[in-house]
């Protein structure tokens, strides 16, 4: 299993780049993997689909699709697809230091 450091704290990731244990994630850690995934800077609609996706996750076990995302999280669908242009529910979730979404390829 592969390991990453974030803001200085190693964490364990699946083969493709997703957090295995949820709880090693912090918000310092998100601007990090943020940059690397070509997201850029993080704005107030970025953290909302973050902690949208942790409160998702942590309720439900999954992270949300982006049909979903886009119905509950406050941000359209249209919006999500600007804040993260590869596949919103997958890059969010992996910002967020969630496991991928069901549904997602």
């Amino acid at each position: 299993m592969p390991t990453k450091t974030y803001a200085g704290t190693d964490v364990d990731l699946n083969e493709e780049g997703f957090f295995t244990a949820p709880e090693q994630w912090s918000e310092e850690m998100a601007p990090e993997i943020a940059r690397e995934v070509g997201v850029g800077e993080l704005t107030e609609q970025h953290w909302q689909v973050i902690k949208f996706m942790r409160a998702e996750y942590a309720a439900k076990g999954t992270g949300p699709t982006v049909r979903a995302l886009g119905k509950t999280s406050g941000v359209t669908v249209k919006e999500l697809y600007q804040l993260f242009p590869k596949g919103p529910a997958k890059l969010a979730a992996k910002i967020a230091g969630i496991p991928k979404p069901r549904g997602c390829i």
